[in-house]
């Protein structure tokens, strides 16, 4: 079959097209627009696949967007092209509502054309969406998919918007659609903004070890490699209409994740001096910081049997390891990334 997805350069999009590439038969057709988190060294390793093709587009350009879908003629398109990091949310809404949700809406025009007119039973429209849609949690309980959507930041509430107008094609126009909503993803590729890669890589130059607030708020992690296999089979496999759930069945809260990261470092890399975990330090906590996230998976593992093969300790030992082992990959992208504190710019204050 012939997969287009959107935002292939991206952590999560780069790893779901170095398995369609590695892992299955299909041709893969990559649209990233190449912003600051798209990097297509991380596709290095398929680029020469004569399955692999890419495609530097917006998906915010409807006649691009168009073209690039008749031309390809996809059974499947997965569209995780996306604004994701809560902190550039807060100090710059703007382009999460332009790529979140006008961008979705013109993939969704374009999808819904190209379907009409070749009306392919396999065919599939794949939405990849993310649990802070659905707010906090307390101390108990677990997102399903029929969690009422909360959202509290402009990035959750732009995924949000996008979820609802997937939504409204299927049930206005009857396009085949599937939705997916994952908790944190980890493992190699992944942008240093965000938590896991942040934490190694000051941690290796000796720089301090950034926690929000207290490190009391609580994830679930989900090793990126587990979640493509997630998403491989909705997209293949999944009801159309209907929203699958994928989680890692793995809460950490902050302090505790920071520490495990610590020690497999201690293992693999002996501090010198004083031990990694001396370089942590708390700073002033995110704007709107949702308290827990913890997702219920038993959806995807009844209707699909999909679970997890990652544990926590052998995803992130896994996960440490690569960027050791990828210096440049990691001197490559901090180049685009000064790893300034975001996201309190224009926040509302707590006083």
């Amino acid at each position: 079959m012939r997969f287009l997805v959107t935002g292939g350069a991206g952590f999560i999009g780069s790893a779901l097209v170095r398995f369609l590439i590695n892992e299955t038969d299909h041709e893969v057709l990559n649209v990233d627009k190449l912003t600051y988190a798209g990097n297509l060294e991380s596709l290095t390793s398929v680029s020469d696949s004569p399955r692999y093709k890419f495609a530097e587009a917006d998906i915010c350009d409807a006649e691009e967007v168009k073209g690039l879908i008749n031309r390809f003629k996809p059974d499947k398109i997965m569209h995780l092209a996306a604004e994701s990091h809560v902190d550039r949310s807060v100090d710059g809404p703007a382009a999460f509502i332009e790529t979140n949700i006008v961008g979705t809406f013109t993939l969704l025009e374009a999808a819904l054309a190209y379907w009409q007119q070749n009306q392919k039973d396999r065919f599939r429209f794949h939405h990849i969406s993310t649990d802070e849609v659905f707010g906090s949690l307390g101390d108990t309980g677990y997102f399903t998919e029929t969690t009422s959507y909360d959202p509290n930041s402009p990035y959750s509430a732009s995924k949000a918007s996008s979820d609802h107008l997937v939504r409204a094609w299927h049930a206005t126009y009857g396009l085949p659609v599937v939705i997916t909503n994952c908790s944190n993803n980890y493992g190699s590729h992944q942008f240093p903004e965000k938590l896991i890669p942040l934490i190694t890589m000051n941690a290796l130059a000796a720089k301090a070890l950034p926690i929000y607030g207290t490190g009391e708020n609580i994830r679930d992690w989900l090793h990126v490699e587990d979640h493509v296999r997630a998403l491989y089979l909705v997209v293949t496999e999944g009801t159309a209409g209907e929203t699958y759930n994928i989680g890692g069945n793995c809460e950490k809260n902050n302090i505790e994740l920071v520490r495990a990261i610590c020690e497999v470092l201690q293992k693999m890399v002996p501090s010198q001096n004083e031990p990694y975990t001396s370089l942590i330090t708390f700073v002033a906590d995110r704007p709107g910081h949702d308290h827990r996230y913890a997702i219920d998976t038993s959806k995807i593992e009844r209707e699909l049997g999909w679970q997890p093969r990652e544990t926590f300790e052998s995803g992130l030992e896994k996960t440490v390891r690569w960027y050791l082992e990828n210096p440049d990959w990691c001197a490559a992208v901090s180049e685009v990334y000064a790893q300034e504190r975001l996201g309190l710019k224009t926040a509302k204050s707590d006083s």
